[in-house]
């Protein structure tokens, strides 16, 4: 009778080929496959920012603002602190830092608007300066919000202002850069504006009565390189800061407020003809009410 031999292994020895078997075995496998939670640490802060933010074109929302909401016009009921960096890209809506006060872009005449890189972010790039002869004819966008009454400072103090890039072929007689009402028809006003050829930045103000207040210093910031301007109004003074400095004033009576149901606009102050269209990149919005 043939008998088959089969040498017997120690137990401790069989355990230890066992164990090492399966480390070998789950070694081949990702951490989905295997059934355990990848723990790898997900990008954050401006790495994740910049990773996820993705420059092009804008799709407009429409060609005309959205009729203002009729209703009692309000002040902000405290501090206000509002800054659009547009560093989400292209694929989220266009909102504040802190995810709220939603702008839309609207255009008309094929105007539209791009996200472009900017430092380790992104800019809105506007539409060049039109040469048509025919005004009507020209391309326009701007970025425009909701009717938002917290926007309203009253007779508070105010901050408001953005950091701007343009060159001589983008300036013309009016460039709103950005601004909340109207300076005409009592409706009330907040603004910054790259008026004239000269490329002079200035801050306006105008309350509910016909004054307009405003301060403009003899300066030319349309030369191709970033600056930031900054509109500040104190209890009794509008002034204007390029770069970081003063450079220009006016005294502002502490009566005036501005109150209106006007939405927010960055770049203009309608879609439409006239509209005093920006030309050029605008980055870092920003109004701080109170405080």
């Amino acid at each position: 009778m043939l008998h088959s031999c089969r040498r017997a292994l120690p137990i401790g020895t069989l355990s230890a080929a066992l164990v090492l078997a399966w480390v070998l075995s789950l070694s081949q496998y990702t951490p989905s496959e295997a059934g355990v939670a990848d723990t790898t640490p997900t990008p954050s802060g401006p790495a994740a920012s910049t990773a996820r933010a993705v420059p092009g074109f804008l799709s407009n929302a429409g060609a005309y603002s959205v009729p203002v909401v009729p209703g009692r016009i309000r002040t902000a009921g405290g501090p206000l602190i509002v800054h659009y960096d547009f560093d989400d890209g292209v694929g989220h809506p266009i909102a504040d830092a802190a995810g709220g006060h939603e702008l839309r872009p609207l255009g008309q005449n094929g105007g539209v608007l791009r996200l472009v890189p900017q430092g380790s972010g992104l800019a809105v790039a506007y539409p060049d300066r039109c040469t048509l002869l025919r005004e009507r004819e020209c391309p326009r966008a701007i970025l425009e919000g909701a009717r938002d009454d917290s926007f309203n400072p009253g007779q508070r103090l105010l901050r408001y202002g953005a950091s701007i890039l343009m060159t001589h072929a983008d300036l013309a007689d009016g460039a709103n850069v950005l601004q909340k009402g109207y300076s005409v028809g009592g409706v009330s006003q907040y603004k910054l504006q790259v008026d004239h050829r000269q490329g002079h930045p200035s801050c306006v103000i105008a309350g509910q009565r016909a004054r307009i207040y405003r301060a403009e210093p003899w300066i030319d910031v349309a030369d191709g390189a970033w600056h930031d301007l900054e509109c500040r109004r104190t209890a009794d003074r509008l002034f204007m800061f390029v770069d970081g400095a003063p450079r220009a004033s006016v005294p502002v009576p502490p009566q005036v407020s501005i109150a209106n149901a006007e939405p927010l606009r960055i770049g203009g102050k309608g879609p439409g003809q006239g509209n005093d269209q920006f030309a050029g990149e605008i980055d870092d919005v920003f109004v701080h009410i109170g405080g």
